[in-house]
């Protein structure tokens, strides 16, 4: 009976906002959403729902088109208190990395053009001169994500050859991306040595035969093994492949291009430090501590880079011409000794316990619901600095008339939508992770998403 109720499609195209829409957009595109949300109508009534009316489905109908027509990814206030948020977007960009974005793509730029000669450039030109100031290296080779990097640096050196890895460090990151899986896709083969807790110098030297072509060193930024452990440092591997007439290839993972222990936090591995240990190839990530876009980077010997630089699979996966801008302004915050200041996930990780205090009592004092500031803890996440985390204070909203996933949906509803954490129905509010100029939407938000 129920579905007999349902509307017609020519019935829902007469609604006043479905026909506008029509007249606006392509009319078989709008008919197609009107036959879909029948559909989903019929759907809910075969598993005993109620028969949804006419201005439902219009409704329906016209949410569809909206939500096509709005741009995303959206702009989303991220107040978790994880620094690097891979779901959130990973590093924010300056405000000199977006204005440097934001110039490439309006009209045309320099991107392969060389102006002094009026001849064809290199797009890596100017970068490589960024990133062997700040590193030490000889040359460098930008890609479009680490992953890309390993695959492209593997497929030029190793193709057909075998190449020796730590049993510990043949690791899986997000997304399942896996170190033997890169290898063999690379045309590689993969040389396990050591235990999953314990590798000697010895175990690499043993390793090696006629058909080697490298080390492979991969940092593991996110797990952390403890305990009865053994790994081999990179001076030492690096003696042992001099030796051997091979190089040493190192995945530093998270790009930090500044001291972490500074900030309290272990020891994270640099590019820098890799360099003059001797490796000849450092990869490392663009988007996560080194604060700047999605990109891979490669950094070291001339002659490797140039290797990787001629292989076929570099086209593609070379660096687009907008991260290319906001990856090269992102690294002039650092020669200019200004990364803490202007660089977003620097200056979150930087700010003092008593500023994210301060900022958490001043969004107190604007709410009208039982509520704390209390002491916490913010990750930095995105595979850096696995298991660390940074003394911090929150707002703490009680929402138990509400119930702290309401909250949550509310609040993710927003426009722009916040994203929180939750605990023991309680929502907290980590001002780390929160831009200056976000605060005025966050609390209008919140105001909202308690309200009864």
């Amino acid at each position: 009976m129920q579905f007999r109720n349902l509307p017609s499609v020519d019935s829902i195209l007469a609604d006043n906002d479905v026909a506008a829409a029509a007249q606006s957009f392509d009319r078989e595109w709008v008919v197609d959403l009107v036959r879909e949300s029948l559909d989903e109508a019929r759907n809910i009534i075969r598993q005993g729902g109620d028969s949804p009316g006419m201005e439902e489905l219009a409704k329906s109908v016209c949410q569809r088109i909206e939500d096509t027509m709005r741009a995303e990814p959206r702009h989303v206030i991220n107040a978790t208190g994880v620094v690097i948020h891979t779901n959130l977007g990973r590093a924010p960009l300056s405000k000199a990395a977006i204005e440097a974005s934001n110039q490439a793509a309006q009209g045309y730029s320099n991107l392969e053009l060389d102006l002094a000669t009026g001849r064809r450039g290199s797009r890596q030109a100017h970068l490589q001169s960024l990133l062997c100031q700040i590193t030490g290296a000889e040359a460098s080779i930008a890609v479009n994500n680490n992953a890309s990097a390993m695959l492209l640096g593997l497929s030029a050196l190793a193709a057909g050859k075998e190449v020796v890895v730590s049993r510990s460090e043949a690791v899986e990151i997000g997304g399942g991306f896996r170190v033997p899986d890169v290898l063999r896709q690379s045309g590689g083969t993969l040389v396990d040595v050591g235990t999953t807790n314990r590798t000697y110098v010895r175990d690499y030297d043993d390793a090696v035969t006629e058909n080697t072509a490298a080390f492979l060193k991969v940092h593991a930024s996110n797990f952390r093994v403890e305990g009865f452990t053994a790994s081999v440092e990179t001076t030492d591997l690096v003696e042992v492949a001099e030796r051997r007439g091979i190089p040493v290839l190192h995945d530093v993972g998270s790009g930090s291009l500044l001291p972490t222990e500074k900030y309290g936090m272990l020891h994270e591995p640099t590019p820098q430090e890799s360099v003059k240990d001797g490796a000849g190839l450092v990869f490392f990530s663009g988007d996560k501590l080194l604060g700047g876009p999605q990109a891979g980077i490669v950094v070291g010997k001339k002659d490797l880079v140039d290797r990787l630089a001629r292989h076929p699979l570099a086209r593609a996966v070379r660096i687009d011409k907008l991260s290319l801008a906001s990856l090269s302004a992102t690294l002039v915050h650092y020669l200019r000794g200004e990364a803490e200041q202007e660089i977003p996930v620097w200056r979150m990780i930087s700010t003092p316990e008593g500023d994210l205090k301060k900022r958490a009592t001043s969004w107190q004092s604007g709410l009208e619901c039982p509520s704390a500031v209390t002491e916490s803890r913010s990750a930095v996440g995105g595979g850096s600095l696995p298991g660390e985390t940074l003394p911090s204070w929150v707002l703490s909203v009680d929402c138990q008339s509400t119930g702290a996933e309401e909250v949550m949906r509310r609040l993710r509803e927003n426009n722009p939508p916040v994203v929180a954490r939750i605990d023991e129905d309680r929502v907290l509010l980590d001002p780390r992770t929160v831009l200056p100029e976000e605060d005025g939407p966050l609390l209008d938000a919140l105001r909202a998403a308690v309200a009864q």
